[in-house]
């Protein structure tokens, strides 16, 4: 009988980033999307999307961004797989 590999990602529950700082994404299973809440949100986008296998970056926070946590939403090929948060520090 064949094997399938199934590879299961983890995904943290709190990113902590300083000022200078960014995120980046990745996954090889499918199209990923991050959305941010639109009215709290550090970055100049609120909604972050890439194709299967790419980079997916953030861009450092606003200037004047507040040191504090940010919620966010995460989905592969628009199914909603996790949640987690960004904790902006000083």
């Amino acid at each position: 009988m064949a094997e399938r590999s199934v590879l299961v990602g983890v995904f943290p529950e709190i990113v902590v980033l300083e000022s200078g700082d960014q995120i980046t994404w990745i996954c090889d299973a499918g199209n990923l999307r991050v959305e941010f809440d639109a009215n709290r949100c550090p970055f100049t986008s609120n909604v972050f999307q890439a194709p299967a296998g790419m980079r997916l970056q953030t861009g450092p926070p606003r200037a004047g961004s507040k040191p504090m946590g940010y919620k966010y939403r995460l989905w592969i090929n628009d199914q909603l797989v996790g949640r987690g948060e960004v904790l902006l520090r000083d």
